[in-house]
């Protein structure tokens, strides 16, 4: 069993890089970059290219499309004041082309490609979850348990998912986990129908959870709390 992973799934524009630094680290990355009108390629090193951290959490939903289990799975990533949408999904409900839609960049896998990729994050996840879950107190106990999660952690400056702000007695939470179903979509938003049988138009710039794209299937959303007070969802 090794430490780090890395694999690349490169065409003739858009090449996708996938990596793990460590199986002691609960995330890993997905680097994309394009060719350039001269026949060179975005040089990492230069800045240039777009990288995303997925969680182990997000790791379960794109494995899930690549099982078939659903057809589309979409998210949004907030670093700083940049958000950046996110969608793996079947063309056209077809199970033999792949879009990975990251940002400005667009990647097809075709069935080796996806294939590959499915065994990849299967076998990373594997490790994360045996490795990555140790509590801090055994790590601190066992001087041969690699510290790298710590180190990454404070160096990293790639693309988080805005993670939602705990709840606590003087400050009430910035975003509210609420059931609904999606009962229409466009580019920037979802029409969800909540609970209380209200049907509201949500920015998906609001939406800080991944979701499923499948109309009148009951899932759970992580909204900002303003929006939903804004609309009489929650009061």
């Amino acid at each position: 069993m090794v430490d780090n992973h890395s694999y690349s799934f490169f065409g003739q524009k858009v090449g996708l890089i996938i990596q793990s630094a460590s199986k002691e680290e609960p995330f890993m990355f997905f680097r994309l970059i394009k060719s350039k009108n001269n026949g060179s390629w975005e040089k990492p090193s230069s800045g240039e290219g777009k990288v995303i951290k997925f969680s182990i959490e997000e790791m379960v939903w794109i494995i899930r499309v690549l099982e078939n289990e659903v057809n589309s799975w979409s998210s949004y990533h907030t670093f700083k004041d940049s958000k950046t949408q996110i969608s793996f999904k079947w063309e056209d409900g077809k199970h033999d082309k792949l879009w990975v839609h990251i940002g400005s960049y667009s990647k097809v896998l075709e069935y080796a490609q996806f294939t590959i990729l499915n065994m990849l994050l299967k076998h990373i996840l594997k490790e994360k979850i045996e490795f990555a879950t140790t509590p801090t107190s055994y790590k601190k106990s066992n001087p041969n348990q690699s510290n790298s999660l710590i180190v990454q952690e404070e160096v990293i400056t790639t693309d988080v998912t805005s993670p939602s702000d705990e709840d606590n007695d003087d400050k009430p939470s910035k975003i509210k986990n609420v059931d609904g179903s999606i009962k229409g979509e466009t580019d920037k938003a979802l029409l969800i129908q909540f609970n209380n049988g209200l049907e509201v138009w949500i920015p998906k710039s609001t939406i800080h959870s991944g979701f499923d794209n499948i109309k009148d299937k009951m899932q759970n959303f992580a909204i900002d709390n303003w929006i939903l007070r804004k609309n009489k969802i929650v009061s």
